[in-house]
């Protein structure tokens, strides 16, 4: 296929020895099948900060450390040196989370680097080396989704035991291969002990995740694993191997505004990026 033009450079560089073809093209990236030292992998193409869907990246960005001061005045400032380095970080903090996740044991690609605005990354196969399915876009048995459920919470606690929530999971951000799910697209990952979001972002990741297998498993519609695993965190004794029973007992303390409005803002926001990826998904479909 013709070289897009944002991956013409790398092309140039011997980075990237051919494009492939176009997997897909949404709101925040494009994502392309290339080959690079012999190896067939993925090139995501992060779009320009006015062309995203995520417009309110702020509450994604705070907490986020950034070590040169004259960035960070210039990031506050919103200049376009600073908007520059704002989208630097945005795009780095998926390469950072991808590494920290293969470091944990919790499957995702593993990036191979970002190079001006396009992340190399491993292209997750079906079991016939076809580009795995999202979880979207398949069916389930009942035993297959209990399976799938547990091993996505026990990957969401340990993305929080090394302090990282996906903010955006769902099973639009889930792909599956011959060995379960893999996670993919974490550019929004937080910090779970600096944002002040963090909470109500990780219960709604895993409500997301109850109300997907919740079709195939009613009973996980009740599961509180969320709130189970912040009052361990909070706690300090969140551990990976920690056992998860799924219940949680709130307190009368708990039940205060500032969660229940969270959570108000926790629904309205998840039903703005569902329609977001249902209308991504049309225009690839």
């Amino acid at each position: 296929m013709k070289i897009p033009p944002r991956l013409q450079p790398l092309v140039e560089d011997g980075l990237i020895d051919d494009v492939l073809s176009q997997l897909m093209s949404g709101k925040e990236a494009s994502v392309y099948v290339v080959r690079s030292g012999g190896k067939i992998c993925c090139a995501k193409v992060y779009k320009e900060i006015d062309q995203r869907s995520f417009k309110k990246a702020v509450s994604y960005r705070e907490g986020r450390k950034v070590r040169n001061s004259r960035r960070a005045r210039a990031m506050e400032k919103g200049s376009k040196f600073g908007r520059d380095e704002q989208e630097k970080v945005w795009q780095q903090a998926e390469v950072d989370a991808l590494s920290l996740l293969a470091k944990a044991d919790i499957r995702a690609p593993v990036p191979y680097g970002c190079f001006d605005g396009v992340l190399l990354m491993e292209l997750i196969t079906d079991a016939n080396g076809n580009v795995a399915p999202r979880l979207n876009d398949i069916t389930l048995t009942r035993d297959q989704a209990l399976h799938h459920h547990e091993l996505m919470i026990n990957y969401v606690k340990r993305m929080l035991c090394i302090g990282l929530i996906h903010g955006d999971l769902s099973e639009f951000n889930v792909l599956v291969d011959a060995n379960g799910p893999v996670i993919i697209d974490l550019p929004q990952a937080v910090d779970a002990s600096a944002n002040n979001n963090a909470k109500w972002m990780l219960e709604r990741d895993v409500k997301n995740m109850a109300n997907y297998y919740g079709q195939y498993v009613p009973e996980l519609l009740d599961t509180q694993y969320a709130r189970e695993m912040w009052a361990l965190f909070e706690a300090g004794t969140l551990k990976p191997e920690t056992e998860l029973t799924g219940i949680y007992a709130e307190s009368d303390a708990d039940a205060d505004i500032d969660s229940v409005m969270a959570e108000i803002n926790a629904v309205m926001e998840e039903a703005a990026l569902r329609r977001a990826r249902l209308a991504e998904q049309e225009q690839v479909d």
